[in-house]
């Protein structure tokens, strides 16, 4: 298969297909999901290694590294935009892998926090390059259909993560999860060093220059529908970092399965893979926003449902995972496609708008879903509303994206 980078820049540095090219994107990208999922069964062993009294504290260590993969794609997009991105990609993933080994022995719980936070530094480049590689070789219903793809594969981390943590622990201690998250990033950077090529064109790279990174900036927050897709992106993920903020506490506290967790939590990464790869699937035929939209309108019915039945204290395990994996299965029919029709009018500033896109989602995100996680009170009622009000603001922001239209077609199949 022909490099997919050659169209673009017309260099290929090195023999890539189509199908490596989208791998290795999403391999990068899952770095993200393994730092957050795979220590998920070890938060109530840490915290008692740690001396964390407080339950709801241990979320922190999912916070701290949410805040550092926000906030570093702000400095890494701008910087990917002018140097490339390859160089940019390996220096984020050294950060990653020392933060990674260092955390395992960190001698207090204040020092893990401030290690994760280095580590989500580290990961924002992988976000950043992983997204804005793919803008610079795909365009329109293709981009959709390689970031449903790469979403794919990107769920299949969350779906093994939580097994693979709960088997460390078994034959370990949580040191070795964060050990196991550096050597896999170990893993992939050898990989990337020598087979990634450079997708950005050497006559679209950028001055890193005050000026040159406020108007890349720009580009981004006055362009009405990339702003207010990437703000509804931000209010669906808000409601996905609330579970994953209080997903132990509900399946183990609320439903009383603590030996299952990684099994349920598992089933439900699953789905959103599933629903992924559907959507690469049918995207194409069908379009970004018709699929996107419709399965907005869902998510949020579904989530009414389930708040009132949550409200009325008749939500049954079965029920409640019921609801929660029809809600996930059109979360994966939102996200690539949001993201997508996000970046699609900013292929000129890809690096840029990736970070601003990954900032905003990954930090607004991570706000709301400590907000979410923060408020849990035994009950799946925090987590309901959560989702609810998340679908409400995110369909708000997509009619004010589309001035009052939905289900209607703007790119056309290729």
């Amino acid at each position: 298969m022909e490099n997919p980078v050659a169209e673009e820049t017309g260099k290929p540095t090195r023999s890539l297909g189509r199908a490596e090219f989208i791998a290795l994107a999403a391999a990068l990208m899952a770095l993200n999901a393994l730092a957050i999922d795979i220590m998920l069964p070890a938060l109530q062993q840490i915290g008692a290694a740690l001396g964390v009294h407080d339950e709801n504290a241990r979320q922190y260590i999912v916070t701290a590294y949410v805040i550092g993969l926000g906030g570093g794609q702000l400095v890494f997009g701008p910087i990917s935009d002018r140097f490339g991105r390859r160089a940019p990609l390996l220096i984020g993933l050294a950060l990653y892998i020392g933060a990674g080994f260092a955390a395992a022995f960190a001698p207090g719980f204040e020092a893990l926090l401030a290690l994760r936070l280095v580590q989500g530094v580290g990961a924002a480049t992988t976000r950043v390059i992983a997204v804005s590689a793919i803008r610079d070789v795909f365009g329109g219903r293709q981009m959709a259909e390689v970031l449903s793809l790469v979403m794919m594969v990107f769920m299949i981390i969350p779906v093994i993560a939580p097994s693979i943590g709960q088997l460390i622990m078994i034959f370990g201690d949580w040191p070795e999860i964060f050990m196991a998250t550096a050597i896999l990033a170990l893993v992939f950077g050898i990989w990337a060093a020598i087979r990634l090529p450079e997708t950005l064109a050497p006559e679209n790279r950028r001055p890193l220059t005050f000026v040159s990174i406020t108007q890349g900036f720009g580009y981004v927050l006055t362009n009405r529908v990339a702003l207010c897709y990437t703000l509804a992106t931000t209010c669906i993920f808000g409601a996905l970092f609330g579970f994953i903020s209080s997903a132990q506490q509900i399946y183990t506290d609320t439903y009383d399965l603590a030996d299952w967790f990684p099994i349920v939590f598992a089933i439900g990464a699953g789905l959103m893979a599933v629903s992924s790869f559907t959507n690469s699937r049918l995207v194409g035929r069908i379009g970004m926003r018709r699929l996107s939209h419709g399965a907005l309108v869902g998510f949020t019915l579904v989530n009414l449902v389930w708040l009132a039945l949550a409200w009325l204290d008749l939500m049954p395990f079965a029920l409640f995972f019921v609801l929660f994996s029809l809600s996930m299965f059109q979360f994966g029919w939102v996200g690539a496609n949001f993201n997508s029709i996000a970046m699609e009018p900013l292929g000129h500033v890809a690096g840029t708008a990736a970070a601003t896109l990954g900032f905003v989602t990954t930090l607004g995100g991570g706000l709301i879903g400590a907000f979410i996680g923060q408020a849990f009170d035994g009950s799946t009622v925090p987590l309901a509303l959560g989702y609810f009000l998340s679908g409400v603001g995110a369909l708000i922001l997509v009619l004010i994206a589309e001035r009052g239209r939905l289900f209607h077609t703007v790119n056309p199949p290729v």
